[in-house]
């Protein structure tokens, strides 16, 4: 069994309000959670009006299925929000 953790460290340019920001995460949050089934929340930044820090995880009985997984959130957010930029992200295994 594998457990996997995936940092995500987002830029939101057009924020210009902790509301605005927040719509946005949540929007990101609702879509990853239900599309990949992996359990996601915001860790860091949160008074910060363009900066958010995800956290997402998830649970497998393979390390490559998980790495492939959090790859492919990776890239949804790249493709599918382009009002958010994606600054860096971080995948380990435990």
């Amino acid at each position: 069994m594998a457990i996997g953790y995936c940092q995500i460290d987002l830029h939101i340019p057009f924020s210009h309000s902790l509301k605005e920001k927040r719509s946005v995460i949540r929007s990101i949050v609702a879509r990853i959670s239900q599309q990949f089934n992996v359990s996601i929340a915001e860790l860091d930044h949160q008074d910060a009006w363009q900066a958010a820090c995800l956290g997402v995880v998830c649970i497998s009985y393979e390390a490559d299925r998980l790495h492939q997984q959090f790859e492919s959130v990776v890239h949804w957010v790249e493709q599918n929000r382009p009002d958010v930029e994606l600054v860096d992200y971080r995948i380990e295994m435990l």
